[in-house]
């Protein structure tokens, strides 16, 4: 296998090979984002915005899905993503390069049990805008809004299916009334604080078709521990990889 320049390997586990780069790797949110969803073992899932595709791969990596829909409208992301899989022998990861407001008409709609995205920390036209091409749709939100992902998500979930993000507190609000706006009522959340004491960072979201209103706010995630080693969860989320 050739990488191109500025790529690398990372093993999702002992096994499953993803190829990253400094314009499209992963974080923490991501990860944390991968094991608040939990799909079932015959969900049927999607990946908004996947980049180079640590979701699907922590699924993979977890037993999960019958079949997983990944969209990525940056061609580089995408790119990886389609390598890994070539590398990697998978079956259940079907890629799209597109954009998520205009789905292709070969992704079922009205089918999916999962629907997950890490969306853009900031809105467009707000805060230090990135210089990077793929920085600006990552961080600014320059090719969709929460309102678009709603509204996608929206056609594509069965009754009771569920869309689960992660984003900034500070956006909380903005993001549950985006759901609601489009049938999404707002059921599960937890924040994320580095270790406890601090103010969180990250709040983790579910929301599900249809159902009605009621919202469970689950105990605060910590990712270390008082003497800055990691948690126990977060040692369990991150599980097993390291870098070629």
């Amino acid at each position: 296998m050739i990488l191109n320049d500025g790529e690398h390997i990372e093993y999702i586990g002992e096994k499953l090979q993803l190829i990253v780069s400094k314009a499209h790797t992963f974080g923490t949110d991501a990860l944390l984002l991968a094991s608040f969803a939990t799909p079932l073992k015959n969900s049927l899932a999607c990946d908004f915005g996947t980049g180079c595709g640590i979701i699907p791969f922590y699924w993979l990596r977890e037993g999960l899905c019958r079949q997983i829909y990944t969209v990525e409208i940056q061609k580089k992301g995408f790119n990886q993503l389609t390598r890994s899989i070539e590398i990697n022998s998978v079956d259940k990861i079907s890629p799209y390069n597109c954009d998520l407001r205009e789905i292709p008409k070969d992704i079922p709609k009205g089918k999916f049990d999962v629907i997950t995205m890490n969306p853009p920390y900031t809105k467009a036209n707000s805060g230090i805008v990135s210089e990077a091409e793929s920085d600006k749709i990552a961080r600014h939100g320059i090719m969709c809004s929460l309102e678009d992902v709603c509204q996608t998500a929206s056609k594509m979930l069965k009754f009771g299916g569920k869309l689960c993000m992660c984003l900034r507190p500070e956006r909380l609000f903005e993001l549950t009334g985006a759901m609601q706006k489009f049938n999404i009522e707002p059921k599960r959340l937890r924040f994320v604080s580095q270790r406890d004491g601090l103010t969180p960072w990250l709040v983790l979201v579910e929301g599900k078709l249809g159902r009605k209103p009621g919202l469970a706010v689950e105990p605060e995630l910590h990712i270390e521990n008082a003497d800055g080693s990691l948690s126990a969860e977060m040692i369990k989320i991150l599980g097993s990889y390291r870098k070629e």
